[in-house]
């Protein structure tokens, strides 16, 4: 990530506030209430307009290259083993062995008793000793977020620990519900507090708001513009734990959201859409929406990933199926 492409820190977001004085509870209650609200029929329309774009065969192609180079590959269940993880990370590594032009992916996300195993099987393919797969941790007592803030910081500062690159962090449902904006904003600033290292250099952090449980696009949107000033370096939809999870117009909202901070500030953020996509044919539509919305420079791992598991077995079965003209099934594919 270049300097250029690097969100400010919280404290440098003070510059570029929309509001006066400090982030507190009536300042941000006041901002996010004079929000526009959402044309809930126009977003609906507008999203599944894209969703019904055809491409070309050559293009279905690089966009699914460009799917595979974009997804963080997940594993996030209460059976998770060491074995399974290092699985995961070899199908990372390389996801399908007998086709060796296929990318890498642009991270594995565990839960945070898992970086350790998922830094060492990286080895040199690990972003922090110079290779292209990052490891990103969910925190804050995922994906519930119901603990106290000692224990958010301290399940943070021990993944960070481990090695994680990126923490994925879930905000308070409950504290945003009930209109306590400053509770929200000041755990997120604590929580990106405690993604720096002693060497200066810090963990990106997503900031995931469940929007399943936000119940409206207002909601979103000011969920959206709140991680955002905190300090968040991504935008993120959901745990994967509660439905609906990803939906195509609520990433369409939140990508509208980082374009109109990009065009306030000049800062870019990213946008994490995970949970529910599970087909390359889903996958390239948010890759539409990606593209006309924010534009083609936002199809990096900087600024937009996939939160998925199953979606990478259908994206190599989809490239199979170019290559050879016949599908492969699943088994074929999936090594984890």
């Amino acid at each position: 990530m270049t300097d250029t492409d690097t969100p400010a820190a919280p404290a440098d977001r003070a510059l570029v506030r929309p509001f006066d004085g400090p982030a507190t509870d009536a300042a941000l209650r006041r901002f996010l209430h004079g929000l526009p609200g959402v044309d809930a029929v126009g977003l609906e329309q507008r999203a599944a307009t894209l969703g019904t774009r055809s491409i070309k065969t050559a293009s279905k192609a690089a966009a699914l290259d460009t799917i595979v180079s974009l997804i963080d590959l997940t594993t996030l269940e209460g059976s998770d083993t060491p074995g399974r993880v290092r699985s995961l990370v070899s199908k990372a590594i390389s996801p399908d062995p007998g086709d060796p032009s296929v990318g890498r992916v642009a991270a594995v996300c565990v839960y945070n008793d898992m970086v350790g195993h998922a830094v060492s099987a990286l080895g040199r393919h690990h972003a922090a000793a110079g290779g292209d797969i990052a490891v990103a941790a969910v925190s804050t007592a995922f994906p519930s977020g119901r603990a106290s803030l000692a224990v958010k910081l301290q399940d943070t500062s021990d993944a960070v620990a481990a090695g994680a690159d990126e923490i994925d962090m879930v905000i308070d449902r409950g504290a945003f519900l009930s209109g306590r904006f400053g509770q929200v904003y000041d755990e997120i600033v604590a929580v990106e507090q405690a993604c720096r290292r002693p060497d200066g250099s810090h963990a990106h952090l997503k900031v995931i708001l469940e929007t399943g449980e936000l119940s409206t696009y207002d909601n979103v949107r000011r969920a959206s513009w709140l991680a955002i000033l905190a300090g968040g370096d991504f935008i993120k939809t959901s745990t994967g734990k509660v439905a609906p999870a990803a939906t195509l117009p609520v990433t369409l909202l939140m990508l509208e959201v980082v374009r109109d901070w990009h065009l306030a500030t000049g800062q870019r953020i990213g946008v994490k859409p995970a949970g529910g996509i599970r087909t390359s044919k889903d996958a390239i539509s948010y890759l539409v929406a990606v593209a006309e919305t924010v534009g083609e420079e936002w199809l990096s791992p900087h600024l937009f990933r996939f939160g998925a598991s199953s979606l990478l077995d259908d994206v190599l079965m989809q490239k199979q199926k170019i290559a050879t003209g016949r599908y492969s099934g699943p088994d074929y594919v999936s090594v984890v």
